[in-house]
């Protein structure tokens, strides 16, 4: 079969691999649609010990079940892969398992292929007039769902009432962003330093757009819900200036690195900060429910392209020539 393969930092190769294994309870399964996540650029930059070259990537995924007594079944693929019998798994929070995998990360193979073996037990029915491009943005979206849940449970006020900021305009800034309003917020900001993200996000109903350190964006101490879908020291100043007193700040990006935060200001105003990471396997399933019902809009912020011009693909994302905000790459 056919495979985008990451090589070396800055590298990547589509050619022929072996077909994945379907043995160990796994299933194999013909990706109609794969999205470029933000993990897959830090492997591509050589950022990620966790994802050594030579590998396949990608892990926000679609398709076909290709063999077996369910063959045909149209799917998302969750692509975290944990153990079912630990505490955390038992409890509903397998996102924390101890024995966790992910698609892309060795020793599992990634999407960026024709086919791709997933456990049985990850894969979400959709229905039959979902495009699979659209079911390939169940999982970051899903990560945004996650962040925004837990963000939802430590405010202290309604959400229509809350003031909530969203720092970053890629898939899952905008993702929060969409979350947000799906929720019912009201009073929505979104900070994205790259123009064409600005104008992408600006289409989006309800949602104030702004360019962070500009006069537009929101005053200090005045948001109750900061979401830093970035990680990076200049957000993390961002996030610890813009929250109230009593507020909280949900960490999603991982940038390398962990300076920004205003530990005083934290301490005296008893500001909360939250990591957050993946989703629960319910909250995978509520965003393929809301997608089926078009709960996140028109989705005009995704651009798409074959698999076999992934290298061009990572390469203007790298240099931040896309409006869009995602990118799905097609077999």
């Amino acid at each position: 079969m056919k495979a985008l393969i990451y090589i070396a930092p800055h590298e990547l190769a589509y050619r022929d691999v072996a077909m994945p294994s379907s043995g160990h309870g796994d299933t194999l399964i013909k990706v109609a649609a794969v999205g470029i996540c933000g993990s897959d650029m830090h492997a591509y930059h050589g950022h990620d010990e966790r994802r050594p070259a030579p590998l396949v990537l990608g892990h926000e995924a679609a398709g076909i079940i290709a063999n077996g007594p369910d063959q045909g079944r149209r799917v998302a693929i969750n692509p975290l892969v944990t153990c079912g019998h630990c505490a955390y798994c038992r409890a509903g929070r397998s996102h924390l398992c101890g024995q966790r995998q992910i698609l892309s990360m060795p020793p599992r193979p990634g999407a960026f292929a024709e086919y791709v073996a997933v456990p049985e037990r990850n894969l979400i029915d959709i229905p039959d007039d979902m495009d699979f491009t659209v079911a390939a943005l169940a999982e970051p979206l899903a990560v945004s769902w996650h962040a925004v849940r837990i963000g939802i449970e430590g405010l202290q006020r309604p959400l229509p009432l809350a003031r909530c900021c969203v720092l970053g305009g890629g898939a899952i800034g905008l993702g929060a962003a969409l979350v947000l309003r799906n929720f019912g917020a009201h009073d929505i900001w979104l900070g994205e330093t790259n123009p064409q993200r600005r104008q992408t996000a600006s289409a989006e109903a309800l949602i104030q757009v702004y360019d962070p350190g500009a006069a537009q964006e929101p005053p200090p101490s005045s948001v109750d819900l900061v979401i830093d879908a970035v990680g990076a020291a200049t957000t993390r100043r961002a996030a610890s200036r813009l929250v109230v007193p009593g507020g909280q700040i949900i960490h999603i990006g991982l940038l390398p690195g962990h300076d920004g935060f205003d530990i005083r200001r934290m301490t005296l105003q008893e500001i909360t900060v939250r990591g957050s990471y993946c989703y629960t396997e319910t909250d995978f399933r509520d965003v393929v429910d809301t997608l089926a019902k078009q709960g996140f809009g028109e989705l005009g912020w995704v651009h798409h392209m074959p698999l076999n011009a992934g290298s061009q693909a990572f390469q203007m994302i790298d240099h931040g020539d896309l409006a869009a905000a995602k990118i799905i790459l097609k077999p």
